[in-house]
C-alpha cells in the first residue's frame, strides 16, 4: 500500500508555498500530539534487505500518527460545527466539475470552502475560486494522497467559518486515500459511467470506506455499454450500507438529491457542535472534543 510504495511528501506545497514535514515552526494551534513524521524507505528497499516485519511496523506507525492527526482535525470540525467531506475517485471522474456545480447550488445556503489535492498545478483551485468560494491548493508532489497533516495545515490557510462545509477533493486515486483518515465526517466516492461497472470490486477498500457513491456523468448512459444497476449491485456487495446517487454535473440530474444529502449532513454537524458546547460549557474555539 501507499505507506510502502515509495511516494514521498518532501515536495508538498500549500498554495504554492513549500510545506515540508520537519515542523520547525509554530502552528498556532494545538493538534494534541507531536509532529514527528518519519517516512518509510521506498518499496525497493525490500530488495536491499529491509525485513518485511520492519516494513509492517513502519506502516503501522505512519497510519497511527495519521490517525492521531485525523482525530485532532475531527475535534476541530466538531467544535466549529463544520461538515467535512472527503471526495475520492480515480482521475477524470468529474469531481471538480461536480464541486463547482455544488457550490453554485449551495453557496447561498451554506458557507462552502474547498481543500484541493493534486500532485501538481493549481488549476482546480482556480476553478473553485472562480465561483467565489475560498479554496486552498495542496500539491503533493510525488505523493498519491492527502494525509491528515496536510489537511490540518490547509485548514490553517482556509480558516473555514463556523457551521460551514469543507469539501476535501483528494488526489485522483482509488487505492491509497482509502487508508488515510483526514478527520472527515464522510468519504464520498465519485465513480463515472465512463469507468467499469466492476470498479467497486477491483478497489474494494475505497468503496467499503465510503458512505456515499455518486455515479457521475449519467447523461452519457445512452451512449455507453455501462450497466448502472450492476455497478450499484457491485458497490453493495462490497459495502451493503453504501448510499448511491446517480448524478450528472453537466445536466444537473440528481444534483438536488446530492445537495439535500449535504444539507442534512451539515445539520448533523451543527447539532454535534451545539450538543458538545452544551455538554462541556466550552466556546466555539474549544477543541477538547
Amino acid at each position: 500500500m501507499c505507506t510502502t510504495c515509495g511516494c514521498g511528501t518532501d515536495h508538498v506545497t500549500i498554495d504554492g508555498k513549500a510545506h515540508g514535514h520537519d515542523h520547525g515552526h509554530d502552528h498556532g494551534h494545538d493538534h494534541g500530539h507531536d509532529h514527528r513524521h518519519d517516512h518509510p524507505a521506498p518499496a525497493h528497499a525490500h530488495a536491499a534487505g529491509t525485513p518485511a516485519g520492519r516494513a509492517v511496523a513502519v506502516e503501522r506507525d505512519i497510519l497511527a500518527r495519521n490517525d492521531a492527526e485525523a482525530d485532532a482535525n475531527r475535534r476541530r470540525f466538531t467544535a466549529q460545527g463544520i461538515l467535512a467531506l472527503n471526495l475520492v475517485s480515480s482521475p477524470g471522474s468529474g469531481k471538480t466539475t461536480l464541486l463547482v456545480e455544488t457550490i453554485r447550488r449551495l453557496g447561498g445556503d451554506l458557507g462552502l470552502a474547498v481543500v484541493e489535492g493534486d500532485q501538481q498545478t493549481s488549476n482546480d483551485a482556480e476553478r473553485i475560486r472562480a465561483t467565489g468560494a475560498h479554496a486552498v491548493q495542496v500539491n503533493t508532489g510525488k505523493g498519491c494522497h492527502l494525509d491528515a497533516h496536510m489537511v490540518a495545515h490547509a485548514l490553517d490557510h482556509l480558516a473555514p467559518a463556523e457551521d460551514s462545509v469543507v469539501m476535501i477533493e483528494n488526489v485522483g486515486n482509488l487505492v491509497c486515500p482509502a487508508a488515510f483518515d483526514l478527520g472527515e465526517a464522510h468519504k464520498v466516492v465519485v465513480l463515472s459511467v465512463t469507468e467499469g461497472e466492476d470498479k467497486p470490486l477491483k478497489y474494494p477498500d475505497m468503496f467499503a470506506a465510503a458512505d456515499l457513491m455518486l455515479l457521475n456523468k449519467c447523461d452519457l448512459l445512452p451512449h455507453l455499454a455501462f450497466d448502472a444497476d450492476l455497478c450499484e449491485a457491485n458497490a453493495r456487495r462490497v459495502n451493503p450500507a453504501i448510499e448511491v446517487l446517480r448524478v450528472s454535473a453537466t445536466t444537473g440530474e440528481g444534483l438536488d438529491a446530492w445537495c439535500d444529502w449535504v444539507r442534512a449532513a451539515a445539520r448533523e454537524a451543527r447539532g454535534r457542535r451545539v450538543r458538545g458546547a452544551a455538554r462541556t460549557g466550552c466556546g466555539a474555539a474549544c477543541t477538547c472534543g
